[in-house]
């Protein structure tokens, strides 16, 4: 059998990041938030293969790295809910270490910030994965990611809504930075979601022909 080699991609947008970080001199921030975002995803991949997955993809973000095991779409759900819970968990240990050990505040307040984000459940975030992961064990996976799909488009409107206040009140880039990148991801899983009811649909009617 063919030993598979793991595969390392570069999302381009990084580079835009860097720039837009640089030239409005947060790239400090950028650094620490990309530091335990890493740290967050090594959670995932940890976890991941203590469950037996293969790593078959691994993919440099703009926020961090993302990680995607073989044959993922045929694992147990509950198992890929441990696997998305392990990332913000990762950071919420960190946050609990940090504070026994008294790092400092922004080690603390980063790990708080990608924990919680990460929970957010909007897909393709861990929050929407998780949520979608536990409705799909009672109901079908179509209906799970129909749910998903309206609740994702209805956080990413109410966010921009609370984001718009938050920059005018802290005039802070990183803030419609994040944003952008939020609406990126809605916006692409939008089109494969369109793409999968057509799917749905084609396989429905060919059932009933």
């Amino acid at each position: 059998m063919e030993d598979k080699k793991m595969r390392i991609r570069v999302n381009l947008q990084i580079f835009i990041f860097l720039i837009i970080f640089y030239l409005t001199k947060q790239m400090e921030v950028y650094s620490i938030l990309m530091l335990f975002a890493i740290v967050h995803e090594l959670g995932h991949l940890i976890c991941g293969i203590l469950m037996g997955l293969r790593v078959n993809t691994m993919q440099i973000m703009p926020f961090g790295v993302s990680v995607y095991f073989e044959d993922y779409s045929h694992t147990y759900l509950y198992k890929k809910i441990i696997i998305a819970i392990a990332g913000p968990l990762t950071n919420f240990i960190i946050v609990l270490i940090g504070g026994y050990l008294e790092w400092s505040e922004i080690v603390i307040y980063s790990n708080v910030l990608i924990g919680a984000f990460n929970l957010i459940p909007i897909y393709p975030l861990d929050g929407g994965r998780i949520l979608k992961y536990i409705i799909g064990i009672k109901q079908t996976k179509q209906y799970a990611e129909d749910i998903v799909h309206r609740i994702s488009n209805i956080l990413i409107i109410f966010l921009t809504a609370i984001s718009s206040i938050g920059v005018m009140l802290l005039h802070n880039i990183a803030i419609v930075i994040i944003l952008v990148y939020l609406w990126v991801m809605v916006i692409s899983e939008n089109k494969k979601y369109r793409l999968k009811k057509r799917v749905y649909g084609v396989m429905k009617y060919n059932v009933q022909e």
